[in-house]
């Protein structure tokens, strides 16, 4: 792990991490007897990114005083699996329509609809699976709450939401339950499956998983600031497509110095959370700053 007086860039504290995650990947993500194309189209969707999701998840085991065990590192790896999913999903015609992601053509540009949707059903039956296979008695808790955090009343709900699909209120109300949902939910979930696999209490699981909750907001309200003054090279996807697509977001509500203003209080709530887990939740806190100032 790297040392805190290491810690300059964001990239200082995932680089390492990012690592980890992708040979996990790289060993659990392709079931034999997968279909060659289909194998293709899995690799070249969990591919790149910031693996934000899976770093919280083992930050967080550190946080609580465990190790990067077996545990820790499926947990890691199946939340990756479901943020990477739930992406290619988002990207396709019927739903966001993009042609962009971490730099390179979407799911559907490259393999076409059919195969993205079958690959992003992949990708979620493959999480679960990974998690089944352990044989840590922590594992059904872990499980439990990423299916709870990607379900229906999670992660899908708030997509439904972000598409006008359900009621969701009006005005702050609509923005804060599509973004409690849509990322702050599975941002959270990997803050409590880090705890739980790492062996913490039930209080620093609670204080963690506030903490992610938070970081969580922060993080999509950052994100829609780059969506408005971010440019494709440096993001990796197209800018400019929530105020194009009429998407609700703080920015639009609030303006740009307040929404900016929000993801500071928001990012001050979440340390705050992890305050009282003391030294070892230091990596935690350098991150969350580093998020709020990030530039992609």
């Amino acid at each position: 792990m790297t040392r805190l007086h290491e810690i300059r860039t964001l990239d200082d504290i995932l680089a390492p991490l990012r690592q980890l995650v992708r040979q996990g990947l790289d060993r659990w993500c392709v079931e034999d007897g997968t279909p060659a194309e289909l194998g293709e189209a899995l690799r070249y969707c969990t591919d790149g990114g910031k693996r934000l999701r899976g770093a919280l998840v083992m930050l967080s085991a550190e946080a609580a005083g465990g190790q990067c065990g077996d545990l820790v590192q499926r947990a890691a790896v199946a939340v990756e699996l479901i943020h990477a999913y739930s992406l290619v999903h988002d990207d396709l015609p019927a739903m966001d329509n993009d042609t962009l992601r971490r730099g390179q053509p979407t799911a559907h540009v490259k393999f076409g609809p059919a195969m993205a949707i079958l690959t992003g059903d992949a990708l979620l039956t493959r999480a679960f699976g990974l998690l089944a296979e352990s044989q840590d008695p922590k594992a059904g808790e872990v499980t439990e709450i990423l299916a709870r955090a990607a379900g229906a009343s999670g992660m899908i709900a708030g997509q439904a939401a972000d598409m006008d699909l359900c009621n969701s209120g009006d005005g702050i109300e609509a923005i804060e339950y599509i973004h409690l949902r849509k990322t702050a939910a599975l941002i959270s979930a990997s803050t409590q499956m880090g705890a739980i696999a790492g062996g913490a209490g039930e209080t620093a699981v609670s204080h963690l998983g506030r903490f992610g909750l938070q970081l969580g907001l922060a993080f999509q309200l950052v994100d829609d600031l780059l969506d408005v003054l971010g440019q494709s090279e440096t993001l990796g996807k197209t800018p400019g497509k929530d105020l194009s697509a009429g998407k609700r977001t703080h920015v639009a509500l609030m303006g740009l110095d307040k929404a900016k203003e929000l993801a500071g209080t928001l990012t001050n709530a979440a340390i705050a959370e992890i305050e009282p887990l003391g030294s070892r939740a230091d990596k935690l806190k350098i991150l969350a700053h580093l998020l709020t100032d990030r530039t992609y």
